[in-house]
Parts: C-alpha cells; structure tokens; sequence
C-alpha cells in the first residue's frame, strides 16, 4: 500500500493470505520490540541515530550513526540525483536522513505497519520520501527501477539469500547496486549455534515460535554475486583498530 508524499494512512487493504501472515508477524514482532525497548518515541525518532547515552541500546545506535556516516559519504560521492529504496524501513529513521542528500528520491517499504504509520507522521513534510506499505516481492513497486537498495538490519528477515538479492537486482537500474548494512552473516560451521541462540533468545520473551521468523544467512552465499566488502569486520585492519561494527557492509552491483 502507497503512503502517497508520505501522508498518514487512514485505512488498510488486506489482501489474501499472505497479509494475514504478515499481520500475525507483525503482531509479535511489535511486541518483542516492546520487550526489547526498541520502539521510539516521536521525540526520539526525529533524532535517530543520536541515542541519549543512558538508553539500553545507546552502543548500538552508535554503531548506526558510523553505519549512516559512511553509507552517505559513499552516496554523496556518487555526485548525482539518485533513486533509492530501503528494504524493512521500519520507522523510516535512515529513510529519512537518506532522504536529505541534495537531489535524492528515497522509498521506504515494510510490512510493519506499527512503525510505518509512525514514520509518515514523522516525517510528513519531506517532498524526497515516501513510504510504501508491503513485501516488495509482491508488485508494490510497480516495475520502478532504483539506483541503490538499501537493506539496514533488515536481509536476516528474508529466508533466502539468495532470491531476495536475485529480486533486489532485478529492481535495479544498469550499473545499481544493493549495499547490506548492519545485519550479521554466519559462515556455515556457525550457523546451527546461532539459530540456537536466537531460539533462546526469543523463547526468553516468550515467543520461541519468532526464531522462525529470523534467518542466518551464510556469508558463503554472496560467492554467486558480483560483490565486495565495503567494511570487513573479519579483516585483521579492522580488528586491530578495534572497529566497534561486528557486522559486514556488503556492496553487490547490478553488472
């Protein structure tokens, strides 16, 4: 559903099944969010990614303020208008602040209705940004082609790797790329501990059943793409500045 010049929805389209999947999700993703102490406030979203240093996730935050640094001097360094798209917006807080490069045009999509609404209220009066309600796979995007993709803590939510970055190209204007920030990649010996740990991690909510919701992705799986590390977490440069980012900020371009 399109949040046209990212004004407040006032109604919902359900549409088959696999709204009523996404409903059901959703419906206990916001609820571990809450457990979590990840939903923002109105106050607290304009702000993001700067945190008040008491909060929970202050650390976190701090390491997607040096996620966005970089991601906008790269985009700036494009030096011209771009189209992008941001896969799992969420409450649109890097929507937003992409949407502040001179001349861009940014989209937002998710399936997460809560934090969607939020993020059209929010940011209401930006001409660059809009909002689209819905799994891209799905047609919303109506044959629209972007210059970069962006998916920010959000490509763990996806079951296959690799269909989803197949999708991701397929959107994509010649020469456009994908760039992945801030989600973890496993290789293969370690992904069964992490799914365990995120099935314990969840069941310690109550919600064992989202482990299943939540996927690990193999970093061998980025072989079959024309890709490269942006930011290599497993470098022995990085570990020897000690970069705080554990996560890798994968480019994959559409050759």
């Amino acid at each position: 559903m399109y949040l046209p010049d990212s004004s407040i929805l006032t109604n919902i389209q359900v549409q088959g099944h696999s709204r009523l999947r996404e409903i059901l999700f959703e419906k206990k993703y916001i609820v571990i969010r809450s457990l979590e102490n990840r939903l923002c406030t109105d106050e607290e979203l304009i702000k993001l990614p700067e945190m008040a240093a008491e909060h929970p996730h202050h650390r976190e935050w701090e390491i997607r303020r040096r996620s966005l640094r970089r991601l906008l001097r790269y985009l700036t360094g494009r030096k011209r208008p771009l189209e992008i798209l941001e896969v799992g917006c969420g409450n649109g807080w890097l929507t937003h602040n992409l949407a502040e490069l001179p001349g861009t045009k940014v989209t937002g999509v998710d399936i997460n209705f809560t934090e969607l609404q939020q993020a059209a209220r929010v940011f209401s009066n930006d001409p660059n940004l809009r909002f689209i309600h819905g799994d891209i796979r799905s047609g919303i995007l109506e044959e629209r082609r972007f210059d970069i993709i962006v998916f920010a803590a959000a490509i763990e939510y996806f079951p296959s790797l690799k269909k989803i970055l197949h999708f991701g190209l397929s959107c994509l204007q010649p020469g456009g790329e994908i760039h992945v920030i801030d989600s973890p990649f496993y290789r293969a010996d370690q992904i069964e501990r992490a799914k365990r740990q995120s099935h314990a991690y969840f069941a310690s909510f109550g919600y064992p059943e989202m482990a299943d919701y939540y996927y690990h992705h193999n970093i061998g799986d980025l072989k079959s793409f024309h890709h490269d590390l942006l930011h290599n977490p497993y470098s022995v440069y990085s570990r020897f500045l000690r970069i705080i980012n554990p996560n890798p900020w994968i480019r994959i371009k559409n050759i």
